[in-house]
């Protein structure tokens, strides 16, 4: 090359973007193969990039992402004071470790998710902690956060679609935990009893599910599938969802509900329809959130320490930065029953 030849500028995202008259973060996506982008514009793309000889730097990408500072949160549904304790626990732990949270929520939509995740990727953190909206896929969030990029998953399975667990996990003893509550409202008289919320393709709701079938059948007690009423793991959600319960004779008289906030949906659905929680009929919940023990009545449920579940995944994340190579880990946390006056026994005829 002549010494006075001027040397070629590194072509941007910028210009690319510039180039087929889209924004600098859908051709970010389009490198890293995001399913939100449409065929035909992924196409467009790819061709400028092609015209202009634009050559992706991962390496520096992930040398960024490796002295990050901040750590992605992301959230089914901050909605659910379950999550709220939850995060502030996760937040508290990464600022101890110099970590800033960048927090994002789904409200339980996968295509929510991948914005978010997407999103998140733009800032290079170090790391992410997902709670996986209901519906998610692993190849998916894989499509959006990386190889390179270290996730936690917390609450929920997310295998790939070879059904392996390429993340570190942290989960509830759900099973263990569900099996409790029905334990206790069998031990209390009760044999007609309901599985109430959640959707059964959830892992969570499918491990909790089983821990109650358990109870039934070692106590000899049938479960009527009738009595497997399923809705969106929130409050006002379960509330509409209460007359499903009574729609046929011989109706439940105690549910074992996916969550607190289906439990304390559920208490309003009952009120409404004049029936008494923890008089006319025994519920349980999971989480033992902070309002489990001053509702009306105060929830019996199964006690995980949303808090502390918080701080655990924060250590994890960290620990995973620490040793990027190992194995992935799937870490279950213990749970415990709560007993209070929504359980009661059961009515006399």
């Amino acid at each position: 090359m002549s010494r006075n030849t001027p040397q070629r500028r590194k072509v941007t995202l910028a210009d690319i973007a510039q180039g087929c008259d889209v924004s600098r973060a859908t051709v970010s996506l389009v490198l890293r193969g995001s399913p939100l982008v449409n065929s035909a514009t992924r196409a467009r793309v790819e061709a400028e990039l092609k015209r202009q000889g634009y050559v992706y730097n991962r390496a520096a990408a992930n040398l960024r992402r490796r002295t990050s500072s901040s750590i992605g949160l992301v959230i089914n549904d901050l909605g659910n004071p379950f999550f709220a304790e939850f995060a502030a626990g996760a937040d508290e732990a990464l600022a101890r470790a110099g970590y800033v949270t960048l927090l994002g929520n789904t409200g339980e939509s996968p295509i929510r998710q991948q914005a978010v995740l997407n999103s998140l990727i733009e800032h290079g953190p170090a790391g992410i902690i997902l709670s996986p909206a209901e519906g998610s896929e692993g190849e998916q969030v894989l499509a959006a956060v990386g190889m390179h990029t270290p996730l936690l998953v917390f609450n929920r399975e997310l295998p790939d679609d070879n059904g392996a667990h390429r993340w570190d996990t942290l989960e509830m003893d759900n099973e263990h935990g569900a099996r409790l509550a029905t334990e206790h409202l069998i031990h209390l008289g009760h044999q007609r009893i309901a599985f109430f919320g959640g959707h059964r393709d959830s892992s969570s709701v499918e491990q909790r599910r089983r821990g109650y079938a358990g109870a039934m059948r070692d106590a000899g007690l049938k479960v009527d599938p009738a009595w497997l009423i399923e809705s969106a793991p929130t409050r006002l959600e379960a509330a509409r969802q209460t007359g499903a319960l009574f729609a046929r004779d011989p109706a439940p008289t105690a549910a074992v509900c996916y969550n607190d906030a289906v439990a304390l949906g559920l208490m309003l659905g009952l009120t409404k329809r004049g029936r008494r929680p923890g008089e006319d009929f025994a519920l349980t919940g999971f989480d033992d959130v902070a309002e489990a023990s001053v509702c009306v009545p105060p929830l019996t449920t199964i006690a995980v320490d949303p808090r502390g579940l918080g701080r655990r995944s924060a250590e994890l994340i960290l620990e995973r930065l620490g040793k990027p190579e190992t194995e992935a880990a799937y870490t279950i946390a213990p749970v415990r029953l709560v007993v209070r006056e929504s359980s009661c026994p059961p009515s006399s005829p």
